[in-house]
């Protein structure tokens, strides 16, 4: 990653669906500091186009969080849900 954190996607044989993990270094942007319990950091959907879907989410006034960036051929953008738990959508 860019910023320094490391990633790590986790898929059951047979299944499309992946899960996730990330760390992120206390310089990066993404970093909170660890709270016991069953925080959680973002959920992430992949999307057939990343500009079309946030042109749709921002008519219905859902908040930026970060945005539009592109590397290695893939675009993502981070939104808010009302409870602000941040939503990523990628081109994948």
């Amino acid at each position: 990653m860019p910023h320094g954190g490391k990633y790590v996607g986790l898929r059951s044989p047979g299944s499309s669906q992946e899960l996730e993990l990330n760390w992120y270094p206390k310089r990066s942007k993404f970093y909170t500091k660890y709270r016991r319990g069953d925080e959680l950091d973002h959920l992430a959907f992949g999307v057939g186009n990343v500009d079309a879907a946030l042109q749709k989410l921002i008519k219905k006034g859902v908040e930026v969080a970060v945005s539009p960036s592109k590397a290695k051929g893939v675009t993502e953008v981070y939104v808010k849900d009302p409870d602000g738990i941040w939503i990523e959508l990628l081109n994948w």
